[in-house]
């Protein structure tokens, strides 16, 4: 078991929780007090993680919205998992990152050495040497695409998606890899689980995207009633958009990680 299936397994029986929160912070939407602030992501950040960090398995932040303010927004990024890491919690960096093999390994080291994350999501479509250079990090996660959340993934992901699942199971030597499939998709979603019974399962769509709860939860977890990462942004971080939004969305995480719970044993 690789050090980030213990720190999220420990995570996740620690806080009994399935859920992760994607910090999607957005300087358009958070409260309007906080744009005072020197650092306003990091503040939305700081409170949203201080209210739920006894309530999740781990945070995903998505890189876009940090890139998208340049310098500031990376030090934003980088303080927001210095925090996270500080209460001994995965951190899963959504990047969805995968290029030719040199540039992959850079994209690791960015990834795992620079912004220390626990682990990444990557894109496999360029195959197995664009994806390599994240997996040799044998400490470190790495989520890999195989049928997203979005309605484009029909395009190209729908014809291909349990080739992707079974190729990651072969990847996976160093018991690291995992898989990103989408919460409205519950049907494929436990073809891949029975494809997969061991390999953990990052699932995002719950809430704004209209996954269903109990559908997502007995297709995504294990015989144990775990290795599913159960992803929600929006409907949880901008639960309210006034100066009570840490305590909103501790209330709307609380309310989801005890949906989910109901649901893990077959209930």
């Amino acid at each position: 078991m690789s050090q980030f299936n213990k720190k999220l397994e420990q995570a996740s029986k620690t806080n009994n929780s399935l859920l992760c929160i994607g910090l999607d912070a957005d300087l358009a939407k958070i409260p309007q007090h906080l744009l005072n602030d020197s650092d306003p992501l990091y503040a939305f950040n700081q409170q949203i993680i201080e209210a739920t960090k006894d309530l999740v398995c781990a945070y995903k932040p998505n890189m876009a919205f940090y890139e998208m303010h340049g310098i500031y927004g990376l030090e934003s990024l980088i303080k927001t998992i210095e925090l996270i890491s500080s209460y001994n919690i995965p951190v899963i960096l959504d990047g969805k990152r995968g290029d030719i093999g040199n540039t992959s390994a850079a994209y690791a080291k960015s990834a795992f050495e620079v912004f220390k994350a626990d682990a990444i999501t990557v894109n496999p479509y360029m195959g197995e040497d664009s994806v390599m250079p994240f997996l040799e990090y044998k400490d470190r996660g790495v989520f890999v695409l195989c049928l997203t959340s979005n309605s484009g993934a029909q395009d190209f992901e729908l014809p291909i998606y349990k080739k992707v699942a079974l190729k990651v199971k072969e990847w996976n030597k160093h018991n690291n890899a995992g898989l990103v499939v989408g919460a409205t998709k519950p049907e494929q979603l436990k073809e891949i689980r029975a494809l997969v019974p061991d390999l953990p399962l990052l699932i995002p769509g719950i809430g704004a995207q209209g996954g269903e709860i109990k559908a997502t939860v007995q297709a995504g977890v294990d015989n144990k009633g775990g290795k599913a990462i159960i992803n929600s942004s929006r409907s949880i971080i901008y639960a309210s958009g006034k100066e009570d939004f840490a305590r909103a969305a501790q209330k709307a995480a609380k309310e989801l990680r005890d949906q989910i719970n109901s649901h893990r044993f077959g209930k």
